[in-house]
């Protein structure tokens, strides 16, 4: 048990709602930033309870910004904690959104889970991720719900956009750069990492890949033969027929 299930098992205060895998994926990718200076910003403040957790988490050093749609929410607010209020959907104010923070070290949508609030979000507020920091988005398996503007392979689903960040991050090998070149997601992002309802993109600033060879080779590389003609492959598969009954 890592200190953020630790903190949702003992909790007596205000409401946490997490699926249990979800702790684990936390640690994993979050821990490198605790005792530092941090900015944080979670969409999805709910009743309040994950911004507790996440200031026990990193410790005080950490700044965060609580973003949601219900103007309740404002009574969290407290020294290290500013609760901001708008509509996760409407670009204008995810942009004003990006405006009104330094930097952003975390981002973690867990906000109403629409395919369209997630989309916006990640095209509005994934560059404005520091170089170094990591991008969260939870319950994607709205994805697959009808309620939630989802279904299997529904084109427009955040699952099915979300797939072509796999070709982007391999765009450095691409040998048809009209249909798929370099770019600014391909040159910032270190890594995907895909687990139940959760996707995690860390960013690191990369470079074009390399490779090297070192040592004695010990004989000349094997070049295997030629897939013979099609009209011989054919005619094998003839003659290698067992003959009717």
């Amino acid at each position: 048990m890592n200190d953020l299930e630790r903190f949702f098992r003992q909790n007596t205060g205000r409401l946490i709602h997490k699926w249990h895998h979800y702790f684990e994926i936390y640690d994993r990718h979050f821990a490198r930033f605790r005792g530092q200076p941090v900015q944080i910003v979670e969409f999805g403040v709910s009743q309040g309870g994950s911004l507790r957790m996440w200031r026990d988490y990193f410790g005080q050093q950490a700044q965060i910004v609580g973003v949601d749609i219900n103007p309740n929410c404002r009574q969290f607010e407290e020294p290290g904690v500013r609760i901001v209020i708008g509509d996760q959907e409407d670009r204008a104010f995810l942009r004003s959104l990006a405006a009104s923070v330094p930097r952003i070290d975390i981002l973690i949508d867990d906000g109403g889970h629409t395919m369209r609030q997630q989309i916006h979000t990640f095209e509005e507020l994934f560059a404005k991720v520091s170089d170094t920091g990591v991008y969260l988005i939870e319950d994607l398996h709205t994805s697959y719900w009808a309620k939630w503007g989802g279904g299997v392979r529904r084109k427009g689903t955040f699952i099915e956009y979300s797939k072509d960040f796999i070709d982007r991050l391999h765009a450095w090998h691409s040998r048809e750069p009209q249909q798929l070149a370099v770019d600014d997601f391909t040159r910032s992002v270190h890594s995907l990492h895909y687990y139940d309802s959760v996707l995690v993109i860390e960013k690191r600033p990369m470079q074009p890949p390399t490779h090297e060879r070192i040592g004695q080779a010990s004989f000349p590389e094997y070049e295997p033969p030629p897939p013979a003609p099609w009209w011989q492959r054919l005619r094998r598969s003839l003659f290698s027929r067992p003959p009717p009954r």
